[in-house]
């Protein structure tokens, strides 16, 4: 018996499950993790190997960096054993893919498309070794549109380029910075510096030359990006520099993995959505938190490190945190071990191995016995929200703990039996017993309940008492979508204003009626901010929602899959305390 808000997954969701999966890289005869690029070293996976029916070996890339690295655009695809590419082509061409054998690496092999424009490739150990032919920029141009603004790079012949940085301008945050990397050189007279009109929508250019390559750097108005395409006889790199609706497209990355990069609008506002659509059923994927330190919770990390460190598929940041003190403030638990409490009653999302899924509002009761009969309530497990009353830190925390707040009394707890009482000026650190824990008591006196020598037991539960049944649960908040309704309610789960009507960008998980799960990120509309945390409400039902839960946002919003970030630039992006990750096994069944 499924509890209320539940939802199983049906045949419906059953997307790409039974298709047979490419042979993975356990064949292979050598594989790394870094590219060697014209001189330049890049943290890229990569592997080798040679079928039977092959003269010569191939060679595998991971998407994300050739994406990332090359310029090599990857358009859309209901086909995982296949990914169309554009780079340089009149029309995309397909190549095959491959997975590491633990699901983190999508690989696309590049032979024929290397043999035809003429890299050499030689793998070194780790490093695979990659020399494309010395391209030439003819000519550059700039000229603007009713839309915004455009550039032309004419160029002798395709060559790898990277858009290296896409931040907020320094003089202005109101304003961004690119800088656009060309392997190519440029003729001297190229290197100056453009200036616009007040109202265009590039406000500055700069053209410089490094190490044998090109450097565009500019500053773009406002919300306006750059969306850099290939074209091909005569070779050129167009930059248009816009504030429409961005491209839109859907590939099917793995089997159950769907990414999907769509507009969604609400009225007159239009805002880029980028999602995947997970098939919780999957054979081989698997649904955990995930945080970045794996000795103690203390710790925030970019979700790029954190999602490789962990070794997961893919992965989006999830609950709020003291930036501060680098602490959790919200539910963490992982394979049915609580890690971090929930908070304030706030919305969290629960599942279990068997691909159900609830959302809802969480209490923790965790009550403390003692060997007298005292009864005694703990309000938070290695939280760091630190509010009135007892709450508890054992080793899951770390080895020692600080005190939050200036007065604190520090119990110490060794296997189950009260051994010391100290209070927090006596030292600036805790030791946290590995066989105990500590209980801090905050603006609270308990007489002699917890003297030394008294015995404790404690007992757990949640409320509602159905989330007892999920073995992993993480929480944020507040609770955007349940049963369809938009039911949100910052006030109730003790959000602050403006924290419910400012815009911003966001992330979400939901749940589909059929059971598929979205991890979904939104950050400026079309021509404006992001949205308030009711339009988000709306769009994670328009995506198809019937329970959605909002995730931390802002800066902290980041979404990946395979090796990068799919909806920012990685500089970009704040370094965050936990995340939901995807763990995928390509030979599961």
């Amino acid at each position: 018996m499924l509890g209320p808000g539940v939802l199983a997954v049906t045949p419906a969701a059953q997307v790409a499950v039974n298709q047979p999966i490419v042979q993975v890289a356990s064949a292979s005869i050598n594989q790394g993790n870094q590219i060697q690029l014209n001189g330049r070293t890049y943290p890229v996976a990569w592997t080798q190997w040679q079928d039977s029916a092959q003269s010569s070996p191939s060679i595998g890339i991971s998407d994300s960096g050739l994406n990332r690295r090359f310029g090599v655009d990857l358009t859309s695809s209901n086909d995982f054993r296949q990914q169309p590419v554009q780079w340089f082509t009149p029309k995309p061409i397909a190549l095959t893919t491959r997975f590491s054998e633990n699901g983190t690496s999508r690989y696309l092999d590049v032979s024929a498309l290397a043999r035809s424009v003429n890299w050499q490739i030689q793998p070194q150990g780790n490093v695979l070794k990659i020399k494309s032919p010395p391209a030439k920029i003819g000519k550059i141009r700039a000229g603007r549109q009713q839309w915004g603004h455009r550039l032309v790079i004419d160029l002798d012949q395709p060559t790898p380029w990277q858009m290296e940085r896409l931040t907020n301008s320094r003089s202005g945050k109101k304003d961004r910075e690119f800088v656009l990397a060309i392997d190519a050189t440029a003729a001297a007279g190229l290197g100056k510096a453009w200036k616009f009109p007040a109202k265009s929508a590039l406000k500055s250019l700069k053209i410089t030359r490094k190490q044998g390559r090109t450097l565009l750097s500019g500053v773009i108005k406002g919300t306006m990006r750059p969306r850099v395409w290939m074209l091909t006889n005569p070779n050129r790199l167009v930059i248009d520099i816009k504030g429409g609706v961005p491209e839109q497209r859907s590939i099917l990355w793995a089997p159950g993995i769907l990414r999907q990069e769509r507009v969604i609008a609400l009225g007159n506002k239009q805002y880029p959505v980028t999602w995947l659509a997970l098939n919780p059923q999957t054979p081989g994927l698997k649904l955990q938190p995930i945080w970045g330190n794996r000795n103690a919770l203390l710790g925030i990390h970019p979700l790029l490190s954190m999602a490789k460190g962990t070794q997961v598929a893919a992965a989006i940041n999830a609950g709020f945190f003291n930036r501060k003190n680098k602490t959790p403030l919200g539910a963490i638990r992982q394979n049915g071990q609580w890690i971090s409490s929930p908070i304030l009653n706030r919305g969290v999302v629960a599942w279990n191995p068997q691909g159900q899924f609830q959302m809802g509002r969480i209490n923790l009761q965790q009550v403390l016995s003692t060997s007298s009969g005292k009864r005694l309530s703990i309000v938070s497990l290695d939280s760091g929200y630190p509010q009135k009353g007892i709450a508890r830190y054992t080793p899951t925390w770390g080895p020692t703990y600080t005190p939050i707040l200036k007065t604190e009394k520090i119990i110490t707890v060794v296997n189950n039996q009260v051994v010391s009482e100290k209070v927090s000026t006596s030292a600036k650190s805790f030791a946290i017993p590995k066989n105990g824990y500590l209980l801090v008591q905050r603006s609270f006196e308990v007489g002699g309940a917890l003297a030394s020598g008294t015995q404790l037991q404690i007992q757990t539960a949640t409320t509602p008492a159905s989330f007892n049944a999920f073995p992993n649960i993480v929480g944020a908040g507040p609770l955007l979508v349940s049963n369809s309704q938009v039911v949100l309610n910052a006030k109730a789960e003790k959000f602050r204003p403006p924290f419910d009507t400012q815009s911003a960008p966001r992330s979400g998980i939901g749940q589909t009626a059929d059971g598929t799960i979205l991890l979904a990120a939104v950050h400026n509309r079309v021509g404006g901010p992001g949205p308030t945390l009711k339009e988000w409400a709306l769009i994670m039902q328009r995506l198809g929602s019937v329970n959605a839960l909002n995730l931390d946002g802002g800066s902290s919003t980041s979404l990946y899959l395979g090796g990068q970030l799919l909806d920012r630039h990685p500089v970009t992006a704040a370094r965050v305390q936990n995340g939901i990750g995807v763990f995928w096994q390509p030979n599961a069944k």
